[in-house]
């Protein structure tokens, strides 16, 4: 005699991936991330207070990175505040960056931040620096010579424009 066959009752398939995976929890990485955010909300709270709270955060974050990302902070943060004096300096993600009525418009990333073979400097959706249906809003940064610091000076000018 055979065995009635089951309609509908089809296993459910077991990824092998899915099998005896648990949840590690959080990286240390992600553990001092977290608690950056926090200090930074606090920071930011002050420096929206006081713009030279803001001031004070930024330069000291620059002051903590390594060489050569510390000369380009310094460097950046000159032609920032030069070329749109009305951005607030704040620190944004454990990064020095500028913003306009709260909202971040530019910001620099060290090198050193996620172990990268060069800086960045980017913008925000609340930067003006549309161009037609496509345009650049992040820049690798190896060095500032004359001529980068000039292209610099113009896009910060533009995008509180």
């Amino acid at each position: 005699m055979s065995q009635p066959e089951k309609k509908g009752t089809q296993e459910p398939a077991k990824s092998p991936t899915a099998i005896n995976k648990k949840s590690k929890g959080f990286t240390d990485e992600e553990k001092a991330a977290m608690k950056d955010r926090i200090k930074e909300q606090q920071a930011e709270a002050r420096a929206n207070k006081n713009k030279a709270e803001g001031e004070s955060d930024v330069r000291a974050k620059i002051a903590e990175m390594p060489e050569p990302d510390r000369v380009l902070g310094e460097r950046l943060h000159a032609i920032i505040k030069a070329s749109a004096p009305a951005l607030a300096p704040k620190l944004w993600y454990s990064m020095p960056a500028y913003a306009r009525d709260g909202k971040v418009v530019c910001f620099f990333q060290p090198a050193s931040k996620f172990k990268t073979r060069y800086a960045t400097l980017g913008f925000n959706d609340s930067a003006n620096l549309d161009e037609g249906a496509m345009w650049p809003v992040y820049f690798a940064l190896k060095e500032l010579t004359t001529a980068e610091e000039a292209k610099i000076a113009e896009l910060v000018k533009k995008a509180v424009s």
